[in-house]
């Protein structure tokens, strides 16, 4: 199998500043190989047959089982007609369903499209028109119970879906005999598709690395999702450059690898840091349905859990849960802390209560998402920052007004970032694509600066994006579904400090003459179809008037600027 060639800068010259922070054994131009997801799973199956792979509701399957039940899945799924490009929706939470269809719809050579079980039934719609996914995965678990029937009513009526797959939660719970979804019309069971036999290698395409792989969608500008290009080259390669940075600082156990799941699979974190990664490292995952801080802890000390990765909110419940000091949570090798930045109080009871680093860095949906890491080993360590660029990516910091001209050690300006991880572009994006790539570099939208040791840190945002419990939320989206309320004349949402979440959304209103003020629960309420149920308004303000600026465009600073006020007085 081939590799990657490392980038060059076009200013910097080797050694790069943060290779004289690398902890010892971990080399910044160590060979990436090159491959496919595909590739991913066959070597795993391969390496780890008889092993645990996947435990969910009891049940647990091996890497060999979960393979047959790929090859399976993905006869049904290209009886189904899904083939070469389409695009396969998955509106899926944390289930053995995600893993198997995710890859066995990759098998057929599929794009995977990923749609949160959050997403409002508008972004649901917005997401299939734009990717023209015509089938779509759901499941009657828990709080998704009848989902699957509402979205091909509704959704087949207008036109969106041909199919709609049901992913029976009782499968992974009893077992084949497990009572079967409804189908008929647009419904199919996920379990009747394991009913195909499976096909042989030369029935489906031959994937490359080039392929796209998923369509991740993330914020865009004009308040609507962008689809994120991520093909199976970018994802493998993610794989590959966590794997050689955590092989060099023994962070993962090769023999007894077991990995506690409550990160949704549809984000990119779990999918390609944990999911793909993990895997790979022959771990057995524990899936949980969602996050629970008590069945956490339970799990951990009765399943002997060698790794936790969570975000922020997750930290915070267990730093914060009754009796957490009583509890046995030395069985954890390896912790971890992404998708927005953890309280450095936080960090430091969970080192406490774990013996363990919690550590952190930086990544993005485009760069799937692997970008910097603080290294847990050696006197290089260090809080309060991102850390260094994992190995094969390159990052730089640019002028906010040229985008093409790199500053030096110390200079605040806006993170570029380049490497085999990062993606094309995005589908249907032209002019963003246009503005988002500068000299073959993404241009990241984060504000920050590097060292001379070449660790960066994050100073603010250059776009309005709220991180709100590892979530991007995007103001102007807010804003837009807030101008329905017949009552707002004005509105402006920022982000505000939030004990839990980090940060969460605020909203400003200026209220149409003679109409009357609402409460936060029922602004809620109004919203409850037009955005996610993560994209919330937390807090609500009524004003006069909304500050502007001397042209007379609505202006958010002032507004930061006292809530930050407020947030110092305490």
């Amino acid at each position: 199998m081939a590799t990657s060639v490392p980038p060059t800068h076009p200013v910097m010259t080797r050694p790069y500043p943060w290779e004289k922070s690398y902890p010892a054994g971990a080399q910044w131009d160590a060979p990436l190989r090159i491959g496919t997801l595909e590739t991913l799973l066959a070597e795993a199956v391969d390496t780890y047959g008889p092993r645990a792979f996947l435990t969910y509701g009891g049940r647990t399957t091996t890497y060999a089982a979960f393979g047959a039940l790929v090859d399976r899945a993905a006869a049904g799924l290209a009886a189904l007609g899904v083939g070469p490009g389409a695009p396969l929706a998955l509106f899926l939470p944390n289930t053995p369903w995600h893993p198997v269809l995710f890859f066995a719809g990759l098998k057929t050579g599929a794009r995977i499209v990923h749609i949160s079980p959050l997403d409002a039934e508008r972004d649901i719609v917005h997401k299939l028109k734009d990717t023209g996914a015509r089938v779509l995965a759901t499941t009657d678990a828990g709080a998704m119970a009848g989902a699957g029937q509402k979205l091909a009513a509704g959704l087949g009526a207008a036109g969106l879906v041909d199919r709609v797959i049901i992913g029976e939660d009782g499968y992974w719970r009893i077992g084949e005999n497990a009572p079967r979804a409804e189908t008929g019309g647009r419904l199919v069971s996920a379990a009747s598709l394991l009913d195909t036999a499976p096909r042989g290698p030369t029935s489906y395409p031959v994937i490359q690395p080039d392929d796209v792989a998923l369509m991740q969608f993330t914020g865009g500008t004009t308040g609507l999702p962008k689809a994120a290009l991520l093909t199976h080259g970018n994802l493998f390669a993610a794989k590959e450059i966590y794997q050689t940075w955590g092989n060099a600082q023994g962070h993962f156990d090769a023999e007894n690898g077991k990995a506690l799941v409550v990160l949704p699979l549809f984000h990119i974190y779990a999918l390609s840091a944990v999911l793909t990664t993990l895997m790979a490292a022959g771990y057995e995952l524990i899936l949980h349905p969602r996050f629970d801080t008590e069945a956490v802890i339970t799990d951990i000390e009765k399943h002997k859990v060698t790794m936790f990765p969570g975000v922020p909110t997750m930290w915070i419940a267990i730093a914060n849960h009754p009796g957490i000091e009583t509890r046995d949570l030395s069985p954890l090798k390896r912790i971890a802390s992404g998708g927005a930045p953890c309280p450095v109080e936080i960090e430091q009871k969970i080192k406490a209560l774990t013996k363990l680093p919690l550590g952190g860095g930086w990544g993005m949906t485009e760069t799937s998402p692997a970008g910097t890491n603080i290294p847990t080993h050696g006197a290089t360590m260090r809080f309060g920052t991102i850390g260094v660029p994992l190995p094969g990516i390159l990052m730089d910091i640019v002028a906010l007004d040229d985008p093409k001209k790199i500053l030096g050690v110390g200079e605040i300006g806006e993170i570029r970032v380049k490497g085999p991880n990062v993606i094309a572009g995005y589908h249907n994006r032209a002019e963003e694509n246009a503005k988002a790539f500068a000299d073959g570099y993404l241009l990241t939208g984060d504000m920050g600066r590097m060292d001379a040791d070449g660790y960066f840190e994050i100073v603010d945002r250059k776009k309005d994006m709220i991180i709100s419990g590892g979530f991007n939320v995007y103001p102007r989206h807010i804003e837009e579904a807030m101008y329905e309320h017949p009552a707002v004349a004005e509105v402006i949402v920022i982000g505000v400090p939030d004990g839990y979440r980090g940060e969460a959304a605020k909203a400003f209103v200026m209220l149409k003459s003679g109409a009357a003020e609402f409460s936060l629960e029922d602004l809620r309420a109004f919203l409850a179809d037009k955005v996610a149920k993560y994209e919330m308004p937390a807090h609500l303000e009524f004003r006069p008037v909304l500050p502007r600026t001397a042209v007379g465009k609505l202006s958010k600073k002032e507004l930061v600027a006292e809530e930050r006020a407020k947030a110092q007085k305490g």
